[in-house]
């Protein structure tokens, strides 16, 4: 039991680390043309975007990681598909819900944390080609954004 809470864990920081690389050379390299309406659609414009389906497939692994892990009980992959599964549901909240504000709430927090998430995000924005981006990440922000906040 405690191998596969440590096995979430690893699993949830290293996801950290998988999307940053995903979001730099897959979302802004051969697959921007489902990632560019995340950088230039109009505020308000679309609910659902073509960047939505990234939902679909960073999900899929930790599908099939449970299924594997709870119907043929191969060992270890259940806990890196709940780790995946913690790390997408973490996205939705900071991402979605507390950055875009798909949904109204979260607005008016003083976190410098959650702040420097959010300035950090914003300045990944400023870019609306896929080229001369920054700050790929969304848990891991840079020290920088923590000063200007």
């Amino acid at each position: 039991m405690t191998l596969s809470i440590i096995i979430i864990f690893a699993t949830f920081f290293f996801m950290e680390f998988f999307a940053w690389f995903a979001h730099k050379y897959i979302m802004h390299g051969f697959l921007w043309h489902l990632h560019e309406d995340h950088h230039v659609k109009n505020p308000g414009e679309h609910w659902v975007e073509k960047n939505d389906s990234f939902f679909i497939i960073f999900a899929t692994p930790a599908i099939i990681c449970i299924i594997l892990g709870t119907s043929l009980s191969i060992p270890f992959v259940l806990p890196i598909g709940i780790g995946i599964t913690i790390y997408g549901v973490a996205y939705f909240f900071v991402h979605d819900l507390f950055i875009h504000q798909r949904i109204k709430v979260l607005r008016k927090t003083k976190n410098r944390y959650f702040l420097a998430i959010r300035r950090a995000h914003k300045v990944h924005h400023k870019h609306l080609s896929k080229k001369d981006g920054e700050c790929f990440g969304m848990l891991i922000v840079p020290m920088k954004y923590f000063k200007k906040v």
